[in-house]
C-alpha cells in the first residue's frame, strides 16, 4: 500500500510539474506576441517582419480587414505597401516616416509580405508603393524607392512632392 501511495504521490507531482511548465510556456508565449500588431504568433511571421515589429519605423501598421474598410466607406488617404523582406523599403521607409510626420499625415503600412493577396487585390506590381486614394478611389501613385547611393530612382523630394500635391488635392 505504501508503494501503491509513493508511486501516486510521483504521478501527482509529475503532472503537476508537466502543468506548470506548459503554463510558463504560454505566459512567455503571450510576452513575445504583445504589440505583435497582425494577430498571429511571430514564429509564424516571416523573421524579416519579426525584426521589424520592434522598430519605430513599422508601427503604423494596416490589417487587410481595415484598409478594406476604409475603401468601402469611401475614405481619402496615403496607403504605403511594402514587403518586409524588400530591400528597397527597408532603405526607403526610414526616410518616409519622418517625412510624414513633418507633414502631418498618417500614412498607413501594409506588409504585402504577410498578406500575399494584397499584391493582387491592390493591385501593386512592386514595392514600395505609396497610393493616394480619394474617397476610396485610387487617384495617384508613387511606385520605387529612394535608391542606396543615390543612383537614380525616387528622391525624398520626390515623395515630398507627391505628398504635398495629393495634399492640396483632397
Amino acid at each position: 500500500m505504501k508503494k501503491l501511495l509513493i508511486y501516486l504521490g510521483i504521478v501527482v507531482l509529475l503532472f503537476g510539474g508537466l502543468y506548470f511548465i506548459n503554463q510558463q510556456s504560454v505566459k512567455s508565449s503571450d510576452k513575445a506576441n504583445a504589440g505583435n500588431p497582425y494577430g498571429v504568433a511571430a514564429s509564424k511571421l516571416n523573421p524579416e517582419t519579426v525584426k521589424q515589429l520592434t522598430d519605430p519605423n513599422y508601427q503604423n501598421l494596416i490589417l487587410p480587414k481595415d484598409l478594406d474598410a476604409r475603401l468601402k466607406n469611401k475614405e481619402t488617404f496615403f496607403q504605403y505597401y511594402y514587403a518586409s523582406t524588400c530591400p528597397h523599403c527597408k532603405v526607403t521607409t526610414p526616410v518616409l516616416v519622418p517625412m510624414e510626420k513633418e507633414l502631418g499625415i498618417d500614412v498607413k503600412q501594409f506588409n504585402l509580405e504577410e498578406f500575399k493577396d494584397g499584391w493582387k487585390n491592390y493591385k501593386i506590381d512592386s514595392t514600395p508603393t505609396i497610393v493616394y486614394y480619394k474617397n476610396g478611389v485610387e487617384v495617384d501613385r508613387i511606385v520605387g524607392g529612394v535608391p542606396e547611393a543615390g543612383a537614380g530612382g525616387n528622391t525624398p523630394e520626390k515623395f515630398k512632392e507627391f505628398f504635398q500635391r495629393n495634399m492640396n488635392n483632397k
